[in-house]
């Protein structure tokens, strides 16, 4: 490499000086605004649509946003009795409140049912996909009936639901889409085989949907949560594994997915000791299986 000739070095110098740290500055707060998180989405005044609204954390999410001064919270839900109960909640709150019967895996139903809703309200604001989001334990959603009749509804449903709405958020460049997961989408816990592979994919689906809408330079927001199981009353195997591993309440993930949407976060991990297992990935088999066992991640 030549030496630089002393007459644009001496060019320099004056550039440097007078503008140096202008430029430096600028570089500085250019760098931090792409590796910040990006500005949140206040709950008050916003529409807010929740699938599974009507029960667990669903329904606790659509309470605290009409606390917060949501313009209206508008539930889906496939089961009548628990949609009627939560809009009259909602609406007993002093919250403009609808809920709309719908199976989230059939995609003309979905279709049909989101025209409605913009016919009513206009636009939505924040989508969040709570439908049948986190399990109480590996029997219960064993034992358990699916929310929707296809076998693989979560990654449908998040699609289905998520394309209905997606083209009026880009209209107006704004909007916040929520995805609530389950750990099970990370670690692949026991006796969980189908659910942690449905929980993949819709966690797969919204990365995917956030780099197209970075690479788009879109101002719509996502956030994907993958939680622990909620237990409220917990077995003897679930006490030990809190002993190690904070369990969290369904209260517990109401609370930080509001604050992740107001914040901006972009990715929640309850508990967030939980992000850290993807580096255990890392490790040989055996080593992750013994160390999954020894924390109580099951």
């Amino acid at each position: 490499m030549g030496h630089v000739p002393m007459q644009v070095i001496k060019d320099a110098l004056p550039l440097l000086k007078n503008g140096g740290p202008a430029m430096v500055e600028n570089a500085v707060k250019n760098l931090i605004k792409k590796i910040s998180p990006t500005d949140g989405t206040a709950i008050s005044g916003r529409v807010v649509l929740i699938t599974g609204g009507s029960s667990s954390v669903g329904r606790l999410i659509a309470e605290e946003c009409a606390r917060r001064g949501a313009k209206a919270v508008i539930i889906w839900d496939d089961n009548q009795d628990s949609l009627d109960e939560t809009v009259a909640r909602l609406t007993k709150m002093r919250c403009k409140a609808a809920g709309y019967l719908v199976d989230i895996s059939d995609t003309q139903a979905v279709d049909d049912i989101a025209r409605q809703v913009l016919e009513e309200f206009e636009d939505v604001d924040i989508l969040i996909h709570a439908a049948r989001a986190i399990p109480t334990s590996a029997s219960s959603y064993l034992a358990s009936a699916p929310l929707t009749s296809g076998p693989h509804a979560d990654s449908t449903g998040l699609s289905s639901v998520t394309q209905a709405f997606l083209p009026h958020m880009l209209d107006r460049d704004h909007g916040h889409i929520v995805s609530l997961s389950s750990v099970s989408a990370v670690n692949g816990p026991i006796s969980q085989e189908d659910y942690a592979g449905e929980k993949h994919e819709p966690r797969s689906f919204m990365r995917s949907l956030r780099s197209d809408l970075v690479s788009k330079g879109s101002a719509v927001k996502t956030l994907t949560v993958c939680s622990y199981y909620a237990s409220n009353k917990q077995s003897t195997a679930e006490k030990w594994a809190s002993s190690i591993l904070h369990t969290p309440t369904e209260e517990e993930i109401s609370d930080k997915v509001i604050a992740s949407i107001e914040s901006g976060q972009q990715e929640l991990f309850i508990p967030e000791s939980l992000k850290y297992s993807a580096i255990l990935y890392k490790l040989p088999a055996h080593w992750y299986d013994a160390i999954m066992s020894i924390l109580g991640i099951k």
